[in-house]
């Protein structure tokens, strides 16, 4: 739960027992109880470590009232500063979230008036005894199990029509999940919602139509405007014209949640409070009958607050607006008009706050709280030998090194652990090379073999027939039903079904025996340039063989010699067969691809999940940051390497002419190479999409043209071959292509190695250089 989240923020934070404190609202989103033991357990640290000052920005009053010292800030200047009795006394307030929403009221709002008292608040808004008694949602028995976690256990409760249902309970108790099975978000294990008296079905249109939900975090667009937001939300829900009109209904909420001075600026620059009526006002612009608020205010401000809960009042009481919301503010709970007490799934106790006070124990609804948490067991204390330990102990000496090994190590753990426990992605990263080559090896091919031809035979004659069995014997020509005409032969051509088209004429074997040079007409499908090349030659071959033959047959002699007869002979490959190019070509496409783009996510998905703070945070170098990142993803490429060479072997019968040994030193340090290279894209974008996109463009490009895969890299000229010299794909397709078909050997093979490696320690380098160890 995000409450445990919180906690264990604080116990990372306590770890080398620092002599600064900084705690950024640490408690946002917490239970009373829990923050009890919280600050309990930071007194109890104070008292063994006396020299520890302690940097907290909250919004909860009462934890402010604790402390020694405040400054109260408000649009990054600070209106006032003292102790708590201090600063109540300098604006004669009753509490400290009275001064507060005082100061700010004046420094903001002058207008604004002083801070009504929540008490106050909920008896002048409670509705008389005439109030609607219709039940407008109902949970019978509700149960959620995940496995054999029971998140909520028989929860049964009743909201009327146009009430403020609250849910108060300790992190962990079920109150989202509830929330959730409630809007339909969550199928339930057990039990049934209803709704308005109808059984809840998250498949029916119209139920999604008369409920608004608010989630515990922001979960608006933050790349749109505020007006854009709105707008967005007007069309999903299909407001009509005749419902007054998308423009009519966000102007009206623009104005009504006093939005229309941030109208046209993004979600992700308002602050919280501001967020947090942008996204009631979406929630509620489609005129919904329920309202389902998760935590709406954690993170806060009182004042924010007090206008928050102002608006909800008013739609509760004066628009008839069903809202049933979770909160940890003990006097947001006291303003609503029943409240729920939940505890381990199970729904304590249910009333009003005064009747819970009453029932339960206590001077005010949190002492009743804690209370009834006390007696479920939910107030085990902290252990106290913190306390006990000596002093030398808490804070030993460290000697800091421009490099920590453990550190990186640290860092390369979590890593791998992300990787193991995200069972897809490590799919994709070990199948995803096999499935490349398998599709690559059996899918590319520049062989040229089987051509399908046709023939149209005007001249029928024995030496046509003659003519034609050189294709019909050849294992590169494959023969289909004769041509019908030279519209047939078009057609044929036009589809495909034909690579090559045979026309003879009339008289060819009367021309032929009398010497006149008959002509043949071949007709080639040249769509695929190089295919067409090489079906050509292998014409020219059958022709010049036909000539040959008809010589020896008619004089009893060979043809008389040309000057030079070549004669080729391959020195590798001799099978001339494409999949041994294809193979160690692919190996070095998918080395490429894979692995920079699982790196190239790393650093941008720490910073989109804001986990990257710890990297801010902790004494970890940038070089110890990005090494601990990238070892992982070295393992898991060279795995996705191994089972490549497994499919080389068993399934395409390509073996290692060479050393094998120096194909995996070369795979090893080009995925090295690779990773540094998603590593340093990882560094200057902002997004994982961004990041994928990029290393996806910056590294297929260059490993498919400029690597020497189709075109070899000492045939290009000019950018071109510079390109391919400056790629490390090149280099180790060298080693690839030189150990799979030309043995070569470690010691053949040093200038590419180094290349690898000089290009690996300079993307890391790079990588280091634009890393920031600040926010921006």
């Amino acid at each position: 739960s995000g409450g445990m989240k919180q906690k264990l923020g604080l116990c990372c934070a306590l770890m080398q027992d620092p002599v600064l404190l900084v705690l950024d609202e640490p408690t946002t989103g917490v239970d009373p109880l829990s923050r009890r033991q919280f600050w309990d357990l930071l007194e109890r640290m104070r008292e063994r470590q006396t020299d520890m000052s302690i940097l907290v920005a909250t919004a909860y009053m009462e934890e402010a009232e604790g402390f020694d010292w405040l400054a109260v800030l408000h649009e990054g200047k600070v209106v006032s500063k003292g102790t708590p009795t201090e600063i109540q006394e300098s604006v004669e307030a009753d509490s400290l979230e009275a001064a507060y929403v005082s100061l700010v009221s004046e420094a903001s709002r002058p207008e604004r008036g002083r801070f009504e008292s929540p008490a106050r608040s909920r008896e002048e808004s409670r509705r008389d005894s005439t109030r609607d008694t219709e039940i407008a949602i109902e949970a019978r028995d509700l149960t959620k199990r995940f496995g054999d976690f029971t998140a909520v256990d028989r929860a049964s409760f009743e909201i009327h029509r146009g009430e403020i249902f609250g849910f108060v309970g300790s992190n962990g108790s079920g109150k989202t999940t509830t929330m959730k099975m409630l809007t339909g978000l969550l199928p339930a294990t057990e039990g049934e919602a209803r709704l308005f008296g109808r059984v809840l079905d998250p498949r029916d249109r119209a139920t999604r139509q008369r409920v608004g939900f608010m989630s515990q975090g922001f979960s608006l667009y933050g790349e749109l405007t505020v007006r854009q937001n709105l707008e967005l939300h007007a069309r999903l829900y299909r407001i009509r014209e005749e419902d007054d009109g998308v423009l009519e209904r966000v102007a009206e909420a623009m104005e009504r949640f006093e939005l229309e001075r941030v109208a046209d600026e993004r979600a992700e620059s308002l602050p919280p409070g501001v967020r947090q009526r942008l996204s009631l006002a979406v929630a509620v612009i489609h005129r919904p009958e329920v309202l389902i608020l998760d935590e709406p205010t954690s993170g806060v401000d009182p004042m924010a607050r007090d206008d928050f809960w102002s608006e909800l009042i008013r739609l509760a009481h004066r628009d008839g607006v069903t809202i049933f919301l979770s909160t940890h503010f003990m006097n947001e709970a006291e303003r609503c008009d029943r409240i729920a007490l939940m505890h381990e799934g199970r729904v304590l106790a249910i009333g009003s706050p005064s009747e819970l006070v009453a029932e339960l124990g206590g001077d005010s609804l949190e002492e009743a709280f804690v209370s009834a948490l006390e007696r479920e067991g939910a107030g085990q204390e902290a252990p106290s030998d913190i306390a006990e330990l000596p002093e030398e102990e808490a804070r030993p000496g460290r000697r800091w090194l421009p490099f920590d090994p453990r550190r990186a190590w640290a860092v390369t753990s979590r890593e791998a652990r992300e990787i193991v426990r995200d069972p897809i992605r490590l799919a994709f990263a070990l199948l995803g090379p096999a499935i490349l080559l398998l599709g690559n090896g059996y899918g590319i091919s520049f062989d040229v073999e089987d051509l399908a031809f046709a023939v149209l035979d005007h001249d029928r004659s024995y030496e046509s027939r003659r003519y034609l069995e050189g294709f019909r014997g050849s294992r590169y020509f494959d023969e289909q039903p004769a041509l019908r005409d030279g519209a047939d032969l078009d057609h044929r051509l036009q589809g495909g079904d034909l690579a090559v088209a045979l026309e003879i004429p009339a008289g060819f074997g009367r021309e032929l025996w009398s010497s006149e040079q008959p002509e043949v007409g071949i007709w080639l499908d040249g769509g695929m340039p190089f295919k067409a090349e090489t079906t050509r030659g292998y014409v020219q071959g059958v022709h010049q063989r036909f000539l040959e033959e008809l010589w020896r047959r008619e004089l009893g002699r060979d043809p008389p010699l040309a000057p030079v007869r070549i004669e080729p002979r391959f020195r590798y490959n001799q099978e001339f067969e494409s999949v041994y190019a294809i193979v160690p070509g692919v190996v070095m496409l998918v080395l490429v691809l894979i692995p920079a783009i699982m790196t190239a996510v790393g650093v941008v998905r720490e910073k989109e999940l804001g986990s990257i703070t710890n990297f801010y945070a902790t004494p970890t170098t940038r070089l110890e940051f990005l090494i601990g990142k990238q070892l992982p993803y070295i393992a898991v490429g060279f795995l996705g390497f191994l089972v490549m060479m497994a499919l080389a072997f068993l399934v395409f019968r390509v073996f290692v002419a060479g050393s094998l040994l120096a194909l995996a030193l070369g795979a090893l340090l080009y995925v090295m190479a690779t990773t540094a290279l998603g590593l340093l894209i990882s560094t200057f974008v902002k997004t994982q999409l961004a990041a994928i996109f990029a290393t996806a463009i910056l590294t297929t490009l260059p490993a498919t043209q400029f690597s020497g895969l189709l075109t070899p890299v000492s045939s290009l000229t000019g950018v071109a071959h510079w390109i391919g010299l400056g790629f490390p794909a090149s280099w180790f397709q060298r080693i690839s292509l030189g150990t799979f078909a030309k043995g070569l050997g470690v010691r053949d093979l040093l200038l590419p190695y180094g290349m690898l490696m000089a290009f690996a320690v300079l993307a890391l380098l790079g990588a280091c250089a634009l890393l920031r160890k600040q926010e921006r």
